[in-house]
């Protein structure tokens, strides 16, 4: 199957794309926009992260669930909106704590494709939703792509910082070999748990801390 992907993630995938569960995924939201079902993000921005971070420039994953669901909202990179839309509460977490770590201002935007360009692959566990419907596509098959991913970033690259926020994104760490990475775990931004354990957990200077020792260019989380 041709997938209109990155070339470097491509490459890396391809096996993938010819596997029964991804042309299964390939029907599924065929047969959903036929039925009129309205569908996030678009489908130009379904592979958003592979295209804003290749697969040779990644240096760290930040790990989402399941996109935005409301119009606008989402645009293929988690925890991420285009310009213009509000930053959701989770995001608005995200920058508090960034602001507490790094003295960073908070952001006029909540737009993160500076970040994704830097290098943090910002994956959603899944990468598509059913308009105002949450976790709606959250068994068609894009979590065994999306483990995938995570395998082969382990497996084929070094050194990786992998932001582990909430027990759905910790459950994602069998697949990475921790021999040769690094992990940060925390509560998920969310406002239902920040104050678990998100708050304080100073991630971003860690990261900057691991890829400095690596001798790799820390992440300007400034926005």
């Amino acid at each position: 199957m041709d997938v209109k992907i990155e070339a470097g993630w491509k490459e890396v995938l391809q096996a993938e794309f010819s596997k029964p569960y991804f042309q299964q995924i390939v029907f599924f939201l065929k047969t959903e926009k036929t039925q009129g079902k309205i569908i996030y993000p678009p489908g130009s921005l379904i592979f958003n992260a592979f295209e804003k971070t290749p697969f040779e420039k990644v240096k760290a994953v930040m790990l989402g669930q399941d996109p935005y669901h409301g119009p606008g909202q989402a645009h293929g990179l988690c925890f991420s909106v285009p310009d213009g839309i509000p930053p959701p509460p989770s995001l608005i977490n995200i920058y508090k704590e960034l602001n507490t770590d790094t003295g960073m201002p908070m952001p006029n935007t909540g737009n993160l494709t500076k970040w994704a360009l830097q290098g943090v692959l910002l994956l959603n566990a899944v990468l598509t939703v059913r308009a105002n419907e949450p976790a709606s596509h959250s068994k068609i098959g894009w979590m065994d792509f999306t483990d995938a991913v995570i395998k082969k970033i382990s497996s084929q690259k070094t050194g990786i910082v992998f932001l582990l926020w909430g027990k759905f994104a910790q459950d994602k760490q069998v697949l990475i070999d921790e021999t040769k990475h690094y992990v940060l775990k925390a509560a998920h931004p969310s406002p239902f748990s920040a104050d678990k354990g998100f708050f304080g957990c100073r991630h971003f200077s860690k990261a900057n801390e691991i890829l400095m020792k690596q001798g790799i260019e820390p992440i300007d989380w400034t926005l």
